[in-house]
């Protein structure tokens, strides 16, 4: 890397940042007031707001980081044209095409900060927030479910009265189908806990009543051991939004409900988000380069970092709307998933291409 483009990286990287701390300091606060609701209710405390809130935090860093990059980039830019040193570097030979290859090395860097956070810091955190705040206030998982929470695994149905936040259940009901779509068993477990080495369920407390042609039959055992493509993992969309899981997680339960032949779109979106989402910071990187190409010396670098965050802004309404409307419209995924970085790229290009023909 040259000289210049450790300069113009610098720059950029210190730029954002800042802005990404500043951010982080904004939501973080605004989060925290949210929680002040809760405070006080079911042994919810303000250190357990503040711990809740901290966690949260790398899955904010992964949300903001094309919005910081976007202002961060501008900024900077903006900053070097306004006292020339955009000028001096094109004068001295460096291309916009040039300009545009270093912001490229730059962008990967941070879709790489991006994906990071996204895939391996983020969900974890957001799992922890959750179960966080449901092991301090007594919550159950599915406490919002009338009738608790359903699985489809094949032909069985699994019913959960209540999922814990470390996703054991309880009140477990399991509805078995025979291949004519005839209920050939039910079994009733008061508790249901997950073995991570074995991957089996132990079920305890078992009632099972089988269903014959001509007799039923009722057999109660202490334990038994389950075995179910439902996983601790499956279970995990009760408590994570899809946006926060990670891609491993989001394509398996893709391909769980995929296999059980359920409507999974709204997790095939999330799922192309995840994986198109990092490259939104290169598109910010070329949004920003039209703004500094422009020889303005009087600098307006308020009014630009303005428009950038509208810019920002602007783009995560936009993500957040195709996801809806995919959703709704039964839209390609990786369609809704793509239209908006596509939709602001097309933009930068509009936009530069009218700044060199100037």
């Amino acid at each position: 890397m040259s000289l210049l483009a450790r300069y113009l990286a610098r720059e950029i990287i210190v730029a954002t940042l800042i802005v990404l701390i500043a951010f982080l300091g904004i939501f973080g606060f605004f989060d925290l007031i949210e929680e002040l609701d809760s405070i006080g209710r079911d042994g919810y405390e303000a250190h357990h707001a503040l711990v809740y809130v901290a966690m949260s935090l790398p899955g904010k860093v992964y949300e903001l980081m094309p919005i910081v990059v976007l202002i961060g980039t501008l900024y900077a830019l903006t900053q070097l044209a306004k006292s020339s040193e955009i000028t001096v570097m094109r004068a001295s030979g460096l291309s916009t095409a040039g300009m545009l290859r270093i912001l490229g090395m730059v962008g990967l860097f941070f879709a790489a900060i991006t994906f990071v956070f996204g895939e391996y810091l983020a969900p974890p955190a957001e799992r922890a927030a959750q179960q966080w705040r449901l092991t301090v206030t007594g919550s159950p998982v599915s406490n919002q479910l009338r009738t608790g929470a359903w699985v489809k695994d094949g032909r069985v149905f699994i019913n959960a009265r209540t999922v814990h936040p470390d996703r054991s259940m309880e009140g477990v009901r399991v509805f078995e189908f025979d291949e004519h779509q005839a209920l050939v068993a039910i079994s009733l477990a008061r508790r249901g806990v997950y073995d991570a080495q074995t991957k089996l369920w132990r079920l305890t407390e078992v009632r099972q009543t089988r269903f014959a042609k001509d007799r039923t039959e009722v057999v109660e055992v202490e334990a038994i051991d389950w075995q179910s493509n439902l996983s601790p993992d499956v279970l995990s969309v009760l408590i994570v939004a899809p946006e926060r899981m990670s891609v491993a997680t989001l394509y398996a339960y893709v391909t769980h409900l995929r296999d059980n032949r359920q409507n999974a779109d709204r997790f095939e979106i999330a799922l192309w988000k995840k994986v198109v989402y990092p490259f939104a910071a290169l598109v910010m990187m070329a949004l920003a380069l039209p703004f500094a190409l422009q020889h303005d010396r009087m600098g307006a670098v308020s009014i630009k970092v303005f428009l950038g965050v509208m810019l920002g802004v602007g783009f995560h309404l936009l993500n957040g709307l195709f996801s809806h409307l995919g959703v709704i419209n039964a839209w390609q995924p990786a369609l809704a998933a793509v239209t908006p970085s596509l939709l602001f790229l097309i933009a930068a290009a509009v936009m530069l291409f009218g700044v060199e023909r100037r």
